[in-house]
This record gives structure tokens, sequence and C-alpha cells, in this order.
């Protein structure tokens, strides 16, 4: 059985070609279908892949698993997905196998693969997507066992270590960029796009700060209602945003949407009433919520997800010794799942022995069953039994022994040695 995984990361991809590669989690499981579809269209090698996508603002990851690894395919699918070429493709992705994408999913969960050097939001989202996968019928037992390991890793590494002591997330990295450009941030009105994980944890961060004025756009009233009220704020739906932007000091947006919800021209509309007093603007989607020609706006401080990279970075050195530590369980995990991946690979063979020797069982049974019947005596009857197991057994054996040459029957001597003399312990 192997394993790989192929992926692109804030690190190895620009914001816009991340975009391409983004998939809300309503739209897993029919992707995850596409691409378990294309394995089988494909070569008849791999008709039941099992497959996983992870898809955050800071990373795209497709994990799969099956008897042969296919990851030339899998590079294919996704470059068509994208519509970008593979060469493109390949030239900011990783791709990896074995220990090595098992090390690559355990890092990921434990946090040490993040942005923000320990945050514990990637194991929450890695959880949903692995959920997602499952209830899409595309987790086998492999993947399974992967991430379940993975995920008990970084609980270890989260209680074990100070990995996440400290760490700076991009909600409060958002938080401390607004507060260098208006003096009170206490007087600001904000306005959140959006009503998910994402958004919630910015609303909070920012909530702390005691604005003056709290607003929750969007899609669904309802849901925007819901979180404006532990924030003692006011929703409004998506559609308001160009006539009401002028309102508010602060914009912070991260929804699923696949394309800009908010333009350059309803910005300068919305400077020009505010009568060019800064805004402070904060992109966490991938894809861009807001459009990027809004950064070279003159009154507009516009931030994506890779601006925030410097600040959330910051710190990380001191943390450099429990990153060791962290690694160091990471390690002990890996080395425990490819060692149940190898037993995994004795199983057909196992299965196979017992069917055997299962089939010699019933027909000596079933045979000596027909001698009870004729009222043949049962001692005789069981020694026949027995030693027509004891033939069925050793048939192979000797006939092994007495095949090939020399060279041969001395390794198939002490192979069967090594199985059939073994003392009792």
């Amino acid at each position: 059985m192997s394993v790989w995984a192929l992926g692109l990361n804030h690190t190895t991809a620009p914001l816009d070609l991340r975009g391409r590669f983004a998939f809300a989690l309503d739209q897993i499981a029919p992707t995850l279908q596409s691409l378990r579809s294309s394995f089988g269209a494909a070569d008849s090698r791999h008709p039941q892949v099992e497959a996983a996508i992870i898809s955050t603002c800071n990373r795209t990851e497709i994990y799969c698993a099956a008897d042969h690894m296919a990851l030339d395919h899998t590079v294919d699918w996704l470059a068509r997905s994208g519509g970008v070429s593979p060469a493109l493709l390949r030239s900011h992705a990783y791709a990896l196998h074995d220990d090595g994408a098992a090390r690559h999913a355990f890092r990921v969960a434990s946090g040490l693969d993040s942005m923000v050097l320990g945050e514990a939001q990637i194991l929450g989202q890695m959880k949903d997507a692995i959920r997602a996968a499952e209830t899409a019928g595309a987790l086998g037992s492999t993947l399974n066992q992967m991430f379940q390991r993975s995920f008990a890793v970084a609980k270890e590494v989260r209680t074990a270590t100070e990995i996440g002591a400290h760490s700076i997330s991009m909600a409060a990295a958002s938080v401390r960029l607004a507060a260098q450009l208006f003096e009170d941030l206490q007087q600001t009105r904000i306005l959140f796009v959006g009503a998910g994980e994402m958004i919630d944890l910015a609303a909070t961060h920012f909530a702390a700060r005691h604005p003056k004025a709290i607003t929750i756009a969007n899609r669904t009233l309802e849901r925007g209602e819901k979180l404006a009220s532990r924030f003692g704020g006011k929703s409004m739906r998506l559609a308001e945003l160009p006539t009401r932007l002028a309102e508010f000091d602060i914009v912070v947006s991260c929804t699923a949407s696949t394309l800009p919800l908010i333009g350059l021209g309803a910005v300068e509309r919305a400077l020009k009433q505010r009568k060019h007093r800064p805004m402070f603007m904060v992109d966490l989607a991938v894809p861009r919520d807001i459009e990027p020609e809004v950064k070279a706006l003159e009154d507009v401080y516009l931030y994506t997800v890779d601006d925030l990279a410097q600040v959330v970075q910051q710190g990380q050195a001191s943390r450099q010794a429990a990153v060791a530590q962290a690694e160091g369980i990471i390690d002990a995990g890996v080395q425990s799942f490819m060692h149940w991946l190898d037993q995994r690979g004795a199983v057909p063979l196992i299965q196979q022995l017992n069917a055997q020797a299962d089939d010699w069982r019933t027909a000596e049974l079933a045979r000596a069953r027909k001698l009870l019947a004729k009222g043949e005596d049962i001692d005789t009857v069981l020694e026949a039994l027995s030693r027509g197991l004891t033939q069925k057994m050793l048939h192979g054996a000797m006939a092994e022994l007495h095949a090939g040459d020399a060279t041969a029957r001395e390794q198939t001597a002490q192979t069967i040695s090594r199985l059939f003399l073994r003392k009792e312990r």
C-alpha cells in the first residue's frame, strides 16, 4: 500500500494561485468523487483510491492511498481543476510519499507547518476535512489510520511541549496592525464580512478592544445575527455592502466566495463619502474577498493573509526548543504508522493462509464424519483426521525441499526450520 500527498501552501505558492485550488467544505464531497473517478478512468489498477482534501486559507493538500502510487495523475488532475498547466503547479507544489507524506500530515496537525507556529485552528480544520472525506465514502482504513494517529500526535505535542505558547494568530495580528493606524480602537466602527470560524476568531480579538460598533455582514442573515449578538453588534445582508461600506473604519472579510465581494469601485465611492478618512481592511479569504487593486488606493490599508506573515512570525525563535521536542514526538508517530502500514502488506497473505487452512480443516472433518457414520472406531478416525491435516500442512514444504538446486534447497531448509521447528517457549 502506498500513501502520497500533493499540496501547495503559503510558503510555496502566491495567494492568487492558492485561490485557484481553494475548496469550500461543501465542495469536498463532489471534488473527492471527481478525483477518485479520474483514477479509475485512467488506470484499472486504481479502482478504489482512498482520498482526502484539506483546504484552508493557507493550504490545499490532497492525500491518497492505493496499492500503486499515482502521483503524476494527481498532479494532472489538480492542475486541470485549477485551470493551470501541470508544469506551473509542480513549480509551486510539494509532492510527498509514504513516510514523507505521513510526517507532513503529522506536522500540519501539530501546527508546525502553519504560518502561525503552533496554532490550533488547523487541527479543527483537518478534522472537518477528514469527516467530510469519510461522509463521502472516500476514506479507507489506511488514510483513516494515518489521520487518527496524526490527531493523537498533535494532542501529545500540545500537552507535552510549549509549541503553542504565546503564538500570534492572524486575528491577533490584524488587531495589532489596526492599532498602529487608529490611535483609539474604541472609536472605530468594524465590519466583519462572513460568519465562519475565522471571522468568529477575529471578532473575538477586536471585541476585546471595545470598538464603538460591530456589524456582521453575511449571506445568511440568521447566522450573522447569531454571531453579532455575541458581541453586542448588529447584522446586515451582503447585498448592503456597496451602500454601507463608508460607515466602517475597519473591514475584516473571510468568506467562501469564489469571486471578490468588495470591488475597487465600491471602495472608491466609500472613501469619497468618508472624505478620505482612512480605512483599514483585512482580507483573510482564499480566493480573495477584496479586489487586489484596492491596495493601491491612497487612503486604504489592505492586508491579505500573506501580508500578515511577518507579524505572526515574531517570537517564533523563542519556541525552537519546543519545535525540536515536537519533531521527536512526530518522528516516533511516523515510525509507528509506517510499521503498521508494513504489517498491512502481509494481510492478504495471512487471509489466504487462514482460508487454505480452513478448507483443509473442513475437508478432513467431513471425511471423519463419514467414517464415523459408517461405524469406524473413533480412535482410528481421529488418527486419520490428524494424519490428514498434518500431511496437507507439510506437503508444500516437503515438495520445496526436493525442488531447485543445492543453494535453493539450503535456503528453503533454513526457512522451513525457522517456521516448523521452533521450540515452544
